[in-house]
C-alpha cells in the first residue's frame, strides 16, 4: 500500500481527543529573526489552544524551536518528532550523545547496539521521538497522526527549503485527491510564501488548477490566524471524491 493510501485508511477515532497539527519547516534559523519568532509564536498558539504537534524530529533551526518551545509550555507529551535514521546523524550532538547512550547500554548489561539513534534526542526538551527507516514512512506517520487527531488539526508550513515545499505540496495534492480533509495553512512570515501564492493564482488563470481547488491551501499572517484558519477550514468544492481504500 502506498503512503497516501495508508494515510487515507486511518479512521478518525483518536484516543487523545486533542487536535494534532503537523508543522513543516526548515532545519535552518533563516537570515531574519522573524522566522524564529514566528516558530515560537506558533508554539504558544498551539499551547493556548491545547493542540499537539507532530513534526520532522529535528532539534535545530525552526524545527527545533517550535518543538522546544511547545515542550516548555505543554510538556513532552504534546510533541512527537518523527525522523529517519539517516537524518539523526546530522544532529549537532550526535557523536557525543551516541557515545553516552552506548555507555549507558553497557552499564545496564546491554550490547552497545541497544542504545539506538533515538536516544540522541532529549525527550524532556523536544518531546517523544520516533526513528523510522525513510522519508516516506515519516510523512505517512505524520499524516496519520493528524487524521487521528481531533477536529481543528491540520498541516502548517512555516518557512523552509526544498523539503518543506515538497511536504507541503504533497499534503495539498492528497487533499485534492480526497485522501484527507484536514486544513492546510501557509504561515506567510515576512512575505516568505508570496511566490507560491502567486504561482497558485497563475496556475488557476492558466487552467492547471481548478478555481474550485484554489482554496485548498490558505494563507495566515500570524500565529493566531493560523489556528483560526485550521478551525474554520472549508473543504474545496473541486476535490476528487475517490476511494483510496481500494486495491
Amino acid at each position: 500500500m502506498s503512503s497516501a493510501a495508508a494515510a487515507s485508511s486511518v479512521t478518525n477515532t483518536p484516543t487523545d481527543p486533542r487536535p494534532v497539527v503537523c508543522v513543516f519547516c526548515g532545519a535552518s534559523s533563516g537570515t531574519s529573526p522573524k522566522h524564529m519568532a514566528a516558530a515560537r509564536a506558533l508554539a504558544h498558539a498551539l499551547h493556548k489552544n491545547d493542540m499537539r504537534l507532530v513534526y520532522g524530529g529535528g532539534t535545530v533551526g525552526l524545527m527545533g524551536e517550535v518543538a522546544r518551545t511547545l515542550v516548555s509550555l505543554s510538556g513532552p507529551s504534546a510533541v512527537h518528532g518523527i525522523i529517519p535514521a539517516a537524518l539523526v546523524k546530522l544532529e549537532q550532538n550526535y557523536e557525543e550523545a551516541s557515545k553516552q547512550a552506548e555507555q549507558e547500554a553497557l552499564d545496564n548489561g546491554l550490547p552497545p547496539s541497544a542504545s539506538g539513534p533515538r536516544n540522541v534526542i532529549n525527550e524532556q526538551l523536544y518531546g517523544r521521538t520516533t526513528v523510522v527507516k525513510d522519508m516516506h514512512t515519516r510523512k505517512q506517520m505524520m499524516a496519520q497522526e493528524v487524521i487521528r487527531g481531533g477536529p481543528g488539526g491540520g498541516f502548517v508550513a512555516l518557512s523552509g527549503g526544498f523539503g518543506t515545499a515538497e511536504e507541503l505540496m504533497e499534503v495539498i495534492t492528497w487533499n485534492q485527491l480526497g485522501i484527507h480533509n484536514r486544513g492546510i495553512v501557509v504561515f506567510n512570515v515576512d512575505g516568505y510564501w508570496d511566490g507560491l501564492i502567486t504561482w497558485v493564482k497563475n496556475a488557476v488563470s492558466s487552467g492547471f488548477i481548478a478555481p474550485t481547488n484554489a482554496g485548498i491551501m490558505v494563507e495566515a499572517l500570524d500565529s493566531e490566524e493560523v489556528i483560526q484558519c485550521l478551525k474554520e477550514y472549508k473543504i474545496a468544492e473541486g476535490r476528487f471524491k475517490l476511494n483510496w481504500g481500494e486495491e
